[in-house]
């Protein structure tokens, strides 16, 4: 294995055991590039559909409201040229919101799996190709709606070059993982 190689399994490893112990916030050197989209007037689904469609890999996704075509669909595309995409959605929203895009992610063959474990699984990230230099990490209070876009005042964070950070997300996607079901239509 390389030395690059060997770096990216021990950040690896770092963030899964720091997440493991409960109740200790975990604390990592910030690096890299950040991109700051505010709605509305900043067109941050843009910024969205243009990361995923640079995806090359793995893409996670934590929604709690998804009613976005372009993004859904940029999750597809993504799909269909080979990177694993996967999508842990809020149940009661799922369930809930008649626009919302979770049922057709899964349609097309997204694996999709609904976390009903909390009040709310309100987390709204992507974590694009964790584990590599290239990792990104998409976050904010942005849900991937078309509202969040036009209507809402929201916040996205893109996070490229910080594969440490990358990865506490990408473990933290894994834990909810855990206890959510999949989507059974």
């Amino acid at each position: 294995m390389s030395p690059h190689g060997r770096r990216l399994t021990w950040i690896a490893a770092l963030g899964c055991a720091a997440l493991a112990s409960a109740g200790e916030p975990l604390r990592l050197t910030v690096q890299g590039t950040a991109q700051v989209a505010f709605t509305p007037g900043d067109d941050a689904a843009a910024l969205v559909v243009d990361a995923v469609h640079q995806a090359r890999r793995q893409i996670l996704v934590q929604a709690y409201s998804f009613t976005h075509r372009d993004i859904a669909a940029a999750l597809v595309t993504a799909m269909r040229r080979g990177v694993d995409v996967r999508v842990i959605a809020d149940r009661v929203q799922a369930d809930r919101l008649e626009t919302d895009r979770v049922a057709w992610l899964a349609r097309q063959g997204v694996p999709v799996w609904l976390d009903g474990e909390h009040a709310a699984a309100h987390d709204k990230v992507m974590v694009l190709d964790a584990g590599s230099a290239d990792a990104v990490l998409i976050t904010g209070s942005f849900n991937f709606t078309h509202a969040a876009q036009s209507r809402n005042a929201e916040n996205l964070l893109l996070l490229r070059g910080n594969p440490s950070l990358a990865e506490a997300y990408a473990a933290n996607w894994r834990r909810h993982r855990t206890h959510s079901l999949p989507w059974r239509g």
